[in-house]
């Protein structure tokens, strides 16, 4: 059995790990509201895309199979 799916298929490992992405990207968007250049708006909305594509992590596994 993949790895992974042991992960996205646990009701309570999936719920800790989806607060904890999102917790994530609470703190980016925090910094991203204080930052003072481009580049670090770019660099943060990078991390929070990045961030969100991981939160579909179970959707692509249980696709892939």
């Amino acid at each position: 059995m993949n790895p992974l799916k042991k992960l996205v298929n646990n009701k309570d490992l999936w719920e800790d790990y989806s607060n904890y992405i999102e917790h994530l990207i609470t703190q980016e968007q925090r910094v991203m509201e204080q930052a003072s250049d481009n580049q670090s708006v770019w660099r943060k909305q990078g991390s929070i895309h990045i961030l969100r594509k991981l939160k579909q992590l179970k959707d692509e596994v249980n696709t892939l199979g």
